[in-house]
């Protein structure tokens, strides 16, 4: 037995006596832990007890259906992972997949995207997060920080499908004070709702579309009701030049100046932090994270997060997809290849962003991001019961000599097989249990061109490097 970074034992032989009848016995599995220094490593022929919605116990060796179990799940040619983490998406953005590509950056925003969300109605937001749902369950996803509008739909697909969730109600300034307040007002009715499944946060959505004043009032709001800001900035390197010629300071300067810093804050993508930034968030990096999405970053030729930069400092970063608008999918696995790929091509060296660092990125850096790194991201004695089962055996994967190399490198979000949150079984053998997906797409389906109509001719807000 051995100590966690957890303050607990790790690994805890259950008493076989002892009935588990509530209990999900997961066996015969090769199980992806943190060791005493947090560092991925494996532990073959595991059992995972999981009762009363949380990890009872991880054992090796333990003797196939020796313990009484609700539920028993066959672990054999597969690896029991912690839920995946999205840090940072828009998940209702997935009625846009596909509706504005191959455009810049300003004309997406303003010619493509936000015409069409002045369309929106509940029913659309209400559909397309059951689809984003269903295509996260599928993928292994667990848990997702959402930044969007109309987020009491939203709140209530994710007490319906069984995910975990931090939401947060996105509001600009332009849409006056009663926007800011209802994105308070829906944190403090939100938050720990759908059994603690859902946290919340405040979601100012930018620096440059939401005012000094307003991002004042929100960090004193957030400190004083104990909630995190989740907020883009420094989205890319023209903004912190543009907000260097406008105001005189980067946009991380006007997070800390305005007191965004001295809550627990996540920042959306951070491509454009730059050297001066270092030391500001190295001074919060115990409750300031970065979250990353590559895919949707090289899709509009764009530089990445300097996630090596960010790490002298001690700044979590997550991994992220961002919308579906942007990014075409919600599949964290991508984002753990295309982090790979991308981080050693930018440092020019084959050394840095290893496979096991992606997963240590997508699993306890996750959770660290959103605030929730003492109850998700590990398997661990007494931490919420968000456990997927990856089927290791296609063809693509075999053989394997280096497992973390393999779950990075060859395995796809379609080899998950079993995703289970707070110890509640939301796919099993690839079929979904809480989501009826045929009626959904059929619904969003005949809603598309209506959504997309971009005749109108207004826009929710104008973007402006």
């Amino acid at each position: 037995m051995s100590e966690s970074q957890f303050g607990r034992p790790q690994y805890d032989r259950p008493p076989v006596s002892e009935p588990l009848t509530n209990a999900i016995v997961i066996e015969s599995c090769t199980a992806l832990i943190h060791d005493v220094d947090g560092l991925v490593t494996f532990l073959d022929d595991a059992t995972i007890v999981i009762d009363e919605g949380v990890i009872s116990a991880i054992s090796s060796g333990v003797r196939r259906g020796s313990m009484a179990a609700a539920e028993r799940i066959d672990g054999r040619g597969r690896v029991a992972m912690p839920g995946l983490i999205n840090c940072h998406t828009h998940a209702p953005m997935v009625m846009f997949r596909g509706a504005a590509e191959d455009v810049p950056i300003d004309r997406w925003f303003n010619d493509y995207i936000w015409p069409m969300e002045v369309n929106l109605t509940d029913t659309d937001v209400t559909l397309a997060s059951r689809l984003a749902a269903a295509e996260m369950i599928a993928a292994g996803v667990t848990t997702f920080a959402d930044h969007y509008f109309r987020m009491d739909r939203v709140a209530e697909v994710v007490d319906e499908v069984g995910l975990r969730a931090n939401l947060g109600s996105a509001y600009f300034s332009t849409q006056g004070p009663d926007a800011r307040d209802q994105s308070l007002e829906f944190a403090l009715r939100w938050n720990g709702r759908a059994g603690g499944r859902i946290t919340t946060s405040l979601a100012p959505h930018a620096t440059y579309t939401v005012d000094e004043a307003d991002l004042e009032i929100t960090a004193a709001l957030a400190v004083q009701h104990g909630l995190p800001v989740h907020i883009h900035a420094a989205e890319d390197r023209q903004q912190t030049r543009s907000s260097r010629a406008s105001i005189g300071v980067t946009p991380i300067e006007v997070l800390r100046r305005t007191g965004v810093l001295e809550a627990h804050t996540l920042i959306a993508h951070g491509r454009g932090i730059v050297a001066e930034d270092l030391p500001t968030l190295g001074a919060v990096a115990d409750h300031v994270g970065v979250a990353t999405a590559p895919k949707g970053y090289l899709k509009i030729g764009m530089e990445t997060t300097p996630i090596r930069a960010l790490r002298s400092v001690g700044v979590p970063v997550g991994l992220a997809t961002d919308g579906a608008a942007s990014n075409s999918t919600l599949d964290v696995w991508e984002a753990m290849e295309m982090t790979v790929l991308v981080q050693k091509a930018i440092e020019e060296d084959t050394l840095w962003m290893t496979a096991r660092d992606a997963l240590h990125h997508a699993t306890i850096q996750s959770a660290q991001v959103l605030g929730l790194g003492a109850s998700i991201g590990a398997l661990a004695v007494g931490h919420c019961a968000d456990v997927i089962l990856v089927d290791i055996t296609a063809p693509r994967i075999q053989p394997v000599h280096d497992l973390a190399v393999a779950l990075v490198m060859s395995a796809r979000s379609s080899d998950v097989v079993t995703t289970i949150v707070d110890g509640r079984v939301l796919m099993r053998d690839r079929q979904l249990l809480t989501i009826d997906l045929s009626p959904v797409i059929e619904e969003l389906t005949a809603r598309l061109a209506q959504l997309t109509d971009r005749g109108h001719g207004s826009r929710i807000q104008e973007y402006r490097q």
